[in-house]
């Protein structure tokens, strides 16, 4: 999947990835390769990605909005 984590400011993050795990209205979920098309809003939470090569990385958002369409996800974050 490729991710793209952008922020008004700038790209927090692009690349491939194996999963995400975000924070949305209604709790925490994963998305993995083929996972369904969505468009959710995020609450203040962390983001955590998993790249190709196992390594985790974490961003501290504010909220924002998460679409996922065809194993690319694109989030907008405060």
């Amino acid at each position: 999947m490729d991710i793209k984590i952008l922020s008004p400011e700038k790209t927090l993050y692009e690349g491939e990835i194996k999963s995400v795990k975000l924070e949305g209205l209604n709790g925490r979920f994963e998305i993995l390769n083929n996972h369904a098309p969505i468009v959710t809003a995020l609450v203040k939470s962390e983001i955590i990605v998993k790249d190709m090569q196992d390594e985790i990385r974490s961003f501290a958002i504010k909220g924002g909005i998460i679409e996922m369409s065809d194993n690319k996800i694109n989030i907008l974050v405060q």
